[in-house]
């Protein structure tokens, strides 16, 4: 499979979270047990150590080093992870990266207005 392959037109047509995160983009769908999210992250992004309630995901394409209760994993296509509730957990992105997450927390990003 070729690298950086966007998403399919239709899943970029599904609202964008609102992120201040630069580099990184996401689709959301959301309902009222859950939300996914489809992210777009550029390599060197790095999300800080944080906690929320829980979440599922798996690597589309890249590598990435997360971070999850102090033990490193390093992830790559294929690879999924699964965070629990209160967990603490970071992430460094290695190369580009799609990846899509379940959050518990249907409210977890909200779209852009």
């Amino acid at each position: 499979m070729p690298s950086q392959q966007p998403y399919p037109e239709f899943i970029k047509a599904l609202p964008q979270a609102e992120l201040r995160l630069p580099g990184v983009a996401a689709y959301l769908i959301t309902s009222p047990q859950s939300q996914v999210a489809f992210f777009e992250i550029a390599a060197g992004a790095e999300y800080p150590p944080h906690s929320h309630d829980a979440q599922w995901g798996i690597i589309v394409e890249g590598q990435v080093e997360l971070t999850i209760g102090g033990v490193v994993h390093r992830l790559g296509p294929g690879d999924s992870y699964s965070i629990g509730r209160g967990v603490e957990h970071s992430i460094k992105v290695l190369t580009y990266c799609r990846a899509i997450d379940v959050f518990e927390d249907p409210r977890r990003y909200q779209p852009r207005s």
